[in-house]
């Protein structure tokens, strides 16, 4: 036998030797995988979100069988339904949770909002926020290059034809990944019961930020002052809205007739 073909006979044997070996470790130190696990993590949506708080739907799916503290209604694009049958399935009590939905707390879009420089770098919301802010002229405003999409396990969010994410409440399952994803923090879950809400981010003085956005909340008070219900205050030149008061007391959103750049908007899930 020649010395090539010896070699080649020695590599195939002391490979199919440690093969074996390791398929007999294999087989003697399996652990064995809970059924129900599995069948946990069957009935979840596999967005791999991690709203849960877990990395992805199988750690999640192991957690609620194996640990008695950890509740069956945490995977939050399921919703109500999905916590329910986890519950029954792993025995535990699912409490009642109020579904959200993403809003975009901006309304600066490209016929709205001005710019102050033209980058020309990554197509990136973070890449960009690192060059001066990005290119528009007000710094607490959407960037525009859609992180927040790519984001989106669901496709309930696209970039809109003026340059602003537009949300779709029924198709959005409030996970959060794309508010977590926005590095201008404008992007907010709120309740489907909520009737109306400020969408600006902007902090700048009135004329500082109707200058650059006007779409801007400029901090006039009119709706503070309007609002029988005392449901909204104004922090940091920005209206604020008590949305649980807004909710209870209101039967007519007065505010949003009287906003003059109409940062307050109606909120209407068709």
């Amino acid at each position: 036998m020649n010395t090539p073909v010896m070699i080649v006979t020695v590599l195939v044997g002391v490979g199919a030797f440690f093969g074996l070996v390791l398929a007999l470790a294999n087989k003697k130190f399996a652990m064995e995988t809970n059924p129900l696990i599995e069948e946990v993590e069957d009935i979840l949506p596999k967005g791999q979100c991690g709203a849960c708080g877990f990395a992805g739907c199988q750690k999640y799916a192991e957690a609620v069988v194996e640990d008695p503290e950890v509740p069956p209604n945490l995977c939050v694009p399921g919703k109500a339904a999905v916590a329910e049958m986890v519950a029954k399935l792993t025995g535990k009590h699912a409490d009642a949770t109020e579904a959200h939905y993403a809003h975009i707390n901006c309304r600066g879009t490209c016929d709205a909002a001005k710019n102050k420089a033209n980058y020309e770098g990554v197509e990136d919301c973070a890449a960009a926020k690192l060059v001066m802010g990005g290119g528009k002229a007000c710094k607490y405003g959407c960037i525009g290059y859609g992180n927040c999409t790519k984001a989106c396990h669901f496709h309930a969010i696209e970039m809109g034809e003026k340059g602003i994410p537009v949300v779709n409440p029924k198709l959005c399952t409030g996970c959060g990944a794309c508010a977590k994803a926005c590095p201008q923090n404008i992007i907010s879950l709120i309740s489907y019961e909520n009737k109306v809400e400020v969408s600006c981010s902007s902090k700048d003085k009135g004329a500082i930020a109707r200058k650059n956005c006007a779409n801007a909340c400029i901090g006039c008070g009119l709706c503070m002052r309007t609002c029988t219900h005392q449901a909204i205050e104004i922090v940091d030149n920005l209206a604020k809205v008590n949305s649980a008061i807004c909710r209870e007391k209101c039967k007519e959103a007065v505010c949003i007739a009287k906003c003059p750049t109409k940062a307050i908007t109606e909120l209407v899930i068709g």
